[in-house]
């Protein structure tokens, strides 16, 4: 009698074995897959540390109003996560930060976070933006704009655009944006010798 127990329980913890992996291999099946992509306009999180490799461009550390009141030169980006274009210009905005460090107050603002906002005053983020993305503005120390573009702006354009703002001779080298893969890339100055 004590046999037949012992031969009912192992087939029933097998039975219950076949069918738990079972039914994890079909959960497996229909469950969705985790995709990022740089050409979708998919959500795949913050855009900087996973395409730009910069983590630490938001949220960023100033407010314009601060920037303003301080007279530094503000570079405000207006950007979405879920924008292919902003995605792919990204590493630009981690560029910008290579190559000025703290000469500027760099601003990355996701326009989720000004849309709608009631009558924004020209110290707001939102007062400027003109509903495209990317935008990318720069503004002198006085609060005149000195360059208000969107979509692909080249590197050496903005470049030009705050040396004019800040009166600081542009950098003497340039920026690859290096790709490792389809999701991740990183600025690196070209000529520039010294550690980070």
């Amino acid at each position: 009698m004590f046999k037949i127990v012992v031969i009912c329980a192992k087939s029933i913890m097998a039975h219950l074995r076949n069918a738990i992996l079972s039914l994890l291999l079909v959960i497996n099946l229909f469950a969705g897959q985790a995709y990022a992509a740089r050409d979708s306009n998919s959500y795949d999180g913050n855009i900087f540390p996973i395409y730009a490799g910069n983590g630490s461009l938001v949220p960023p550390p100033t407010t314009l109003s601060e920037s303003l009141s301080n007279k530094r030169t503000s570079v405000i980006i207006y950007y979405l996560d879920d924008s292919a274009t902003s995605k792919a210009f990204a590493p630009v905005v981690s560029g910008l930060k290579l190559l000025w460090g703290s000469s500027i107050d760099l601003l990355p603002i996701t326009t989720d976070e000004i849309q709608n906002q009631p009558s924004p005053k020209p110290n707001q983020e939102a007062y400027y933006w003109k509903g495209k993305i990317p935008q990318i503005l720069v503004i002198d120390g006085q609060g005149n704009i000195v360059l208000d573009q969107d979509g692909q702006v080249e590197i050496e354009t903005i470049n030009k655009a705050i040396s004019k703002a800040t009166g600081l001779d542009e950098p003497s080298f340039s920026i690859t944006i290096k790709s490792f893969n389809e999701y991740n890339s990183e600025p690196s100055k070209d000529g520039y010798t010294d550690p980070r």
